[in-house]
């Protein structure tokens, strides 16, 4: 962090908790109103500057054992003035991007550089790559909610809520071994023209496409993302047909996560099989996210994206179509860009599972 910082310029970086913090130093810290900050100089040795209520937790984690120098403050103390000690009034310093409103004004305010600009430029260049063992991470996660989805079949079933399986769905997300629950789709029937639509008191009717959407943190931070569309009973030919469709463009679009290619080409390679067949209105997002500490974070699989796919980038691929009052259906997995052919780190079938 401290070359990339370097060579743009940068005279300091500031990180307050969250996935920035935890990925340089290992500290999943607590976000409050009192002010924790990672102070990364380019001409002097990194500060963690923590709340002296804090101190025992920052040193538990591996914050103590890397030896980093900690800065306490007391309640009556102005921590914005300590970190703007630390950086100096001049120069350009960069914010990490989940940093609070407030405590980037407060900084601003204390003198803390000249001038304020986004640390994820420097970053998303650490966090884009995955290492090998926060590939394993996205193994285990993926398989821990691979572990989910072969037992939603027996949760899918007339008469029940969407609300009543998502309920379920999430105490298995956490008995597969996630420490929590992200987000629970159940979308079934008209509600699964919505990506994002979570669940509601809709009742599951014999027919019904049910796009299941899940995912969690593992221990470790990392996460895991992956969906699944089901019929609870024949969806009708229109929708099999439509699905099969799907089943091939989310096929196009892993093949197509090698080195070399470009983001959008990867989108543009699951795209064209949904446009080609009179569906591409119909997928209203763009193809994939990448995934580690976060969710959704770099690369993005989107058109106009043209960053070129490395070794060690994790996005998912997900196509999907949507017609509103009528269905939707989503098949993801995550990938993985490795020398050779594209890891997929999902393993349930994709094929459209109809629960008889």
């Amino acid at each position: 962090m401290r070359d990339l910082a370097a060579e743009r310029g940068i005279r300091a970086v500031l990180v307050t908790p969250g996935p920035d913090l935890r990925y340089l130093v290992g500290y999943d810290a607590v976000p409050l109103e009192r002010l924790t900050c990672l102070v990364v100089r380019v001409d002097a040795d990194p500060v963690l500057v923590v709340p002296e209520l804090e101190l025992l937790a920052a040193a538990a984690s591996p914050v103590g054992e890397a030896g980093l120098d900690v800065l306490t403050w007391g309640e009556t103390d102005d921590p914005y003035a300590k970190v703007a000690g630390l950086v100096g009034s001049t120069g350009e310093v960069a914010v990490d991007n989940h940093m609070w409103a407030e405590k980037v004004l407060r900084l601003r305010d204390a003198g803390a550089g000249a001038r304020q600009v986004l640390a994820g430029q420097l970053l998303d260049q650490l966090r884009i790559r995955k290492e090998p063992d926060e590939i394993a991470a996205l193994a285990d996660a993926g398989a821990a909610i691979d572990r989910v989805h072969a037992a939603v079949t027996g949760l899918l079933r007339p008469g029940r809520t969407e609300a009543q399986v998502g309920a379920e769905i999430a105490e298995l997300i956490l008995e597969a071994g996630h420490v929590r629950v992200d987000f629970v789709i159940v979308a079934s029937g008209p509600n699964g023209a919505s990506p994002h639509h979570e669940v509601s008191d809709r009742v599951i009717m014999p027919g019904d496409a049910v796009v299941v959407d899940i995912g969690g943190t593992m221990p470790d931070g990392y996460r895991s993302d992956c969906t699944r569309t089901y019929a609870v009973g024949d969806p009708g030919p229109d929708f099999r047909a439509r699905y099969e469709i799907l089943q091939a463009s989310q096929e196009a679009g892993v093949r197509a996560a090698r080195v070399g290619a470009r983001c959008s080409d990867v989108d543009t390679a699951s795209r064209s099989v949904l446009a080609d067949a009179g569906l591409g209105e119909l997928f209203i997002h763009r193809t994939g996210h990448g995934i580690g500490l976060e969710s959704h974070e770099e690369p993005y699989i989107v058109q106009g994206n043209d960053l070129p796919l490395e070794p060690g980038m994790a996005f998912s691929v997900e196509p999907g179509f949507y017609e509103a009052g009528r269905h939707g259906a989503r098949i993801e997995d995550i990938v993985v860009v490795t020398e050779g052919d594209p890891r997929v780190l999902n393993t349930q079938t994709r094929a459209l599972v109809v629960i008889e």
